[in-house]
């Protein structure tokens, strides 16, 4: 069974092509912290670099990316610390 870092990727890779992504597990961090579980797959960081984010407000962005994991959401996802950029915004393009 892939861990909840492989399915955000997944989600993140259909959703937003091409892009590079960068998926985190901070959950260590967060330890006894209000939605932490002590197996973890809680709280991560997530970079996203996708052109798909070209004229997108920071709102926009992030609510597009809580739509496509919204049943991580529901299935114990905590926290998403976001970074969502163009590929020129990233120094990329």
């Amino acid at each position: 069974m892939p861990t909840r870092a492989e399915r955000i990727r997944t989600a993140l890779e259909a959703a937003f092509p091409p892009a590079r992504i960068i998926v985190q597990d901070d959950s260590y961090r967060h330890a006894g912290h209000a939605g932490a579980r002590p197996e973890g797959e809680t709280h991560y960081s997530v970079q996203v670099v996708s052109p798909a984010f070209a004229g997108q407000s920071r709102l926009t962005r992030s609510r597009a990316v809580h739509a496509v994991l919204a049943a991580e959401f529901g299935g114990g996802l905590h926290a998403l610390s976001l970074r969502l950029l163009t590929p020129e915004e990233a120094g990329e393009g």
